[in-house]
């Protein structure tokens, strides 16, 4: 069966939120959670952006739950400090934490200052940082000069078993590439033929039999309409093509995008129904296309009302346990 977690938005919502939406989510019967990695939100009026490395080690000590979080290094983040970061937390909670990691997008890694590359070379980085993650897991010490550099780097708290590296993709192309270097696979809730199409790529890729991961972005509230205008409202700005979410650097820039938006659009990316039996429908579709972890994101503010409809109405009918990544 799978891992059916909880996704905590930190651009919606403030981490002592999340933390208690999470706990909930818990006693409902999610066995998992999953954390956004944000400087900025996608839209002023989400309005918040916790550092979710803080936010973790609360989330891992106040539950039971496995934990995993999407994270990009190389811009923001030097791959030395995550590499340390994600060691303290597999250390302290065995088994329980995942890293995924994808390139980036500009409007949380341009706040440096420095230019922003191409998407191939964004990759190519990305490579070199789980090269350098993975060789400081394992002892070594590490000195490399290419996209990132770094000299004498030893690594001396270590877990003995290393977090999973998950790869994430949106595209069939990234989802290719992905799967010969990455140890699984995330990516987001699409149309089906597109999902479909990143799956097979990542399997040709070199990741059959490796874990999946998808990020289920769905909308769920008292009646059809409450639901459809909070997806409109909270997500609008996520509903176009992947190389316009990468390269806009600010939260005006996405709303100015996003101002025509229309409902027919926003159905494309998110799953909006009152109905728990339609969401059991599309989850069981996604676990027969092997994910064997479903993170569920409800996109609009009713966190409680949606804890609550899965816990009592969704997870009983898929099972509530699993094994996670």
């Amino acid at each position: 069966m799978p891992e059916f977690a909880y996704h905590a938005s930190h651009e919606q919502f403030a981490p002592s939120s999340l933390l208690r939406y999470l706990k909930m989510a818990e006693q409902a019967g999610f066995t998992g959670g999953m954390s956004s990695d944000h400087f900025h939100p996608w839209s002023r009026e989400q309005g918040q952006s916790g550092f979710a490395w803080s936010w973790l080690g609360a989330a891992l000590e106040g539950t039971s739950l496995s934990m995993g979080v999407v994270n990009a290094p190389g811009q923001r983040y030097h791959p030395a400090i995550i590499a340390q970061a994600a060691a303290t937390l597999a250390e302290m909670y065995p088994d329980r934490f995942w890293l995924a990691m994808g390139s980036g997008q500009a409007l949380n890694e341009k706040i440096t200052g420095d230019r922003w590359p191409h998407k191939s070379e964004r990759n190519a980085r990305l490579k070199e940082c789980v090269e350098i993650i993975r060789a400081l897991w394992s002892g070594e010490t590490v000195n490399h000069r290419g996209l990132v550099t770094i000299e004498e780097a030893t690594l001396y708290t270590r877990p003995e078993k290393p977090p999973k590296i998950i790869g994430a993709a949106i595209t069939a192309k990234t989802a290719y590439w992905a799967g010969k270097w990455a140890d699984g696979l995330i990516t987001i809730s699409q149309p089906r033929e597109k999902l479909k199409s990143i799956v097979q790529a990542f399997w040709e890729g070199g990741g059959e039999g490796k874990p999946m991961i998808l990020k289920v972005q769905l909308s769920i509230a008292q009646d059809e309409e409450k639901a459809l205008q909070g997806a409109l409202r909270e997500w609008r700005v996520n509903v176009f093509d992947s190389q316009v979410l990468t390269d806009l650097s600010t939260p005006e820039k996405l709303e100015m995008m996003a101002k025509y938006v229309r409902p027919e659009d926003i159905r494309e990316m998110v799953r909006i129904s009152a109905d728990p039996q339609r969401h059991i429908e599309w989850l069981c579709a996604d676990r027969d296309m092997g994910f064997d972890t479903l993170v569920l994101h409800n996109v609009n503010r009713e966190q409680e009302f949606f804890i609550e409809q899965f816990g009592e109405n969704v997870l009983p009918q898929l099972g509530r346990s699993g094994e996670g990544v």
